[in-house]
């Protein structure tokens, strides 16, 4: 029997996606941030995005080959900073809230159409909601949910940032079934990526996972070996509860 359902933040309960405009807009408030505490990067804007870009890609190498997430305080101290060597006490201070800007500024955000009916459908079922997201900020995700109204629907929020893990390692699907208090067998998961939503719920043995496109899903899985496929395919985020409804019903 169904018992819980949870979900993919950024683009699954949300419409994300990177623009121009969006990537600088994040370099500008990154450098002044960085000013504001006496940090000068000496760099023109230019140069100081080409040297971020590349401790970000770096930094998504090794988080990629390991499905290991680190804290902001090292991800932009020792990857994405690190040419500037900036002095420790100074910038370590600074990484999580250059963490929470970053998500919340290099990526454009809003919360998906009627989210919040099928999530109040959900819960008049009986049902306990959760969230399993990969972030690399420790406190967005949360700011986020109060922001959209919908904080309180979720008994649980799971994110790679606090746990150290990252989908599609079913360890970090356990997490959150222990938090609930639910069986993987008794879960639907809702993602918009074969490669770590779909692939990654399966592996930890879920009931069912539902994928919802989004404007990153093609770029997150391409090249990926198709070890599962999802068991339901939507473009609107409402249809997640007569899916489940329907499961309940029938059996």
């Amino acid at each position: 029997m169904i018992s819980a359902v949870m979900f993919d933040m950024g683009g699954t309960l949300e419409d994300i996606f990177v623009d121009s405009g969006s990537e600088w807009a994040a370099i500008d408030k990154l450098d002044e941030m960085l000013k504001e505490a006496g940090l000068d990067t000496g760099v023109d804007r230019e140069e100081l995005k080409r040297r971020v870009d590349d401790g970000w890609k770096e930094y998504s190498a090794f988080r990629d080959a390991s499905d290991v997430e680190l804290k902001p305080v090292p991800i932009w101290r020792d990857y994405a900073l690190k040419s500037f060597g900036f002095p420790r006490e100074v910038l370590e201070p600074l990484c999580e809230p250059i963490a929470h800007m970053w998500e919340v500024t290099h990526y454009h955000r809003a919360l998906r159409p009627r989210v919040a009916d099928m999530l109040q459908g959900l819960k008049d079922i009986g049902l306990k909601l959760g969230i399993i997201s990969n972030t690399a900020a420790m406190y967005q995700v949360f700011d986020s949910l109060k922001e959209y109204g919908i904080r309180d629907y979720f008994a649980d929020v799971t994110l790679s940032s606090v746990t150290g893990l990252r989908k599609p390692l079913p360890d970090i699907f356990y997490v959150s079934t222990h938090q609930l208090q639910v069986d993987p067998k008794d879960c639907v998961y809702v993602g918009d990526t074969i490669s770590r939503d779909i692939i990654g719920s399966k592996r930890a043995g879920f009931a069912c996972a539902i994928q919802i496109g989004s404007k990153l899903t093609r770029e997150k899985d391409c090249g990926v070996v198709r070890e599962f496929e999802p068991d339901h395919l939507i473009s609107d985020i409402y249809d997640v509860y007569p899916i489940v409804k329907g499961m309940i019903d029938n059996k």
